[in-house]
């Protein structure tokens, strides 16, 4: 089971990346050091609360984005899009695409 620190890290980093932003860019938005972001999402580091907020607000997404289903239990509220957004934006580049298509043929198939 990973850490909250390692989701958290890994959702900061996949907001960025789907951004096409280097740790660099969003440590300016944030105004914040590029190393920290860097510490931040491979859980080097726990970010304090303002550092968070200096995150999401350069990213524009909501703080609680970040902290989102972190308990682990799918609720009647559970955010679905954002979870499978979630899974596939923490793969490379290849296996996206892969896992794209694979939501693009079971639709298919549910349609036929």
């Amino acid at each position: 089971m990973s850490t909250i620190a390692e989701i958290v890290g890994q959702r900061i980093r996949n907001f960025r990346t789907q951004r096409k932003w280097s740790q660099e860019k969003l440590a300016e938005k944030a105004d914040l050091h590029p190393s920290y972001i860097g510490q931040i999402e491979r859980a080097e580091k726990n970010a304090t609360v303002e550092s968070m907020e200096k995150i999401s607000i350069a990213l524009e997404i909501p703080m609680a984005r970040l902290f989102q289903n972190l308990g682990g239990k799918v609720s009647d509220y559970t955010d679905y899009p954002f979870l499978c957004n979630e899974l596939i934006a923490s793969h490379p580049k290849e296996e996206q695409k892969l896992l794209y298509e694979i939501l693009c043929q079971i639709e298919q198939y549910k349609l036929n």
